[in-house]
């Protein structure tokens, strides 16, 4: 119940910069940062799980390949009260990861790596697939956009600021005071708003955890899936792909270093495997 709370608050950070930035513009600068923005997020929403499929080189697995991953994710899915995937999918790298891409319940695909189908008892596996399949019952990809949109149009207004304040011309000590002013808002918004954005994405992913946990009833096959996630991602590092897409994963599949680990759209793992631990039900 927090994360969602949580959800609710940033967001309504986020349209508050953006209200304080767009005024600045008035009506038509901020239209126009508008529509472009949500033009461009528009075509990422609608066509995330075919873009993320195809950056991962992922290929549909059908069923008489993997019986039972189809029916673990058949069961899961019917236990979340939602439909099936669209479909299922093998992404060929031997690090244990998975990701669910797309609009929502009714349409979504399950993703999930070589690695991650060796690497893993059955139980564990359930937990991760219930983690995904409860990304797409959470609308998660939604929120992510609505946060994507809103943060969008606040960095496109702040170089739009920026090149006012550094090209706007004044002869006056007032004048020059507004255009720091202006640097300084400039500068400042897009990192605020950045913050907030990967804020949004780290509790959906602790919603996620929890929702998957209440699915299969155990918090703790979840949690020792994400231990052996870890330490694979450290072995096996993702060779291909981009770091772009990292969020979709249940752990980033991208060798961490220090300002990936700073700005990470997932937190902390140590902490979500205590949290998974301590569920009770």
């Amino acid at each position: 119940m927090w994360n969602q709370i949580k959800t609710v608050l940033l967001l309504g950070i986020l349209t508050g910069i953006l209200l304080l930035i767009g005024d600045l513009f008035g009506k038509t600068g901020l239209t126009v940062a508008i529509v472009i923005v949500v033009l461009m997020n528009s075509i990422t929403y609608f066509f995330s799980d075919k873009i993320a499929l195809m950056m991962y080189r992922a290929k549909e697995l059908k069923k008489s390949q993997y019986p039972l991953l189809h029916s673990m994710v058949k069961d899961i899915a019917k236990r979340a009260g939602i439909p099936g995937p669209k479909g299922i999918y093998l992404i060929p790298t031997p690090q244990a990861n998975a990701f669910c891409a797309g609009r929502g319940p009714s349409h979504y695909v399950v993703a999930c790596t070589e690695g991650i189908l060796s690497l893993l008892t059955k139980e564990e596996l359930k937990g991760v697939l219930a983690h995904e399949i409860g990304h797409a019952k959470n609308r998660d990809v939604l929120i992510a956009t609505i946060a994507a949109t809103i943060a969008g149009v606040i960095t496109y207004l702040a170089h739009m600021l920026q090149f006012t304040a550094i090209f706007g011309r004044s002869d006056d000590n007032q004048g020059s005071g507004n255009i720091v002013s202006l640097l300084v808002l400039a500068i400042l918004t897009p990192i605020i708003a950045m913050i907030i954005q990967l804020a949004i994405s780290r509790s959906r992913e602790y919603l996620a955890d929890e929702t998957g946990a209440k699915i299969v009833k155990d918090g703790k096959p979840l949690a020792s899936a994400l231990e052996k996630i870890n330490a694979s991602v450290k072995d096996n590092p993702m060779k291909f792909g981009s770091e772009a897409g990292s969020s979709l994963f249940i752990a980033n599949p991208f060798k961490g270093n220090f300002l990936i680990n700073m700005f990470s759209t997932h937190p902390p793992f140590e902490k979500r495997v205590e949290r998974l631990r301590e569920m009770r039900f």
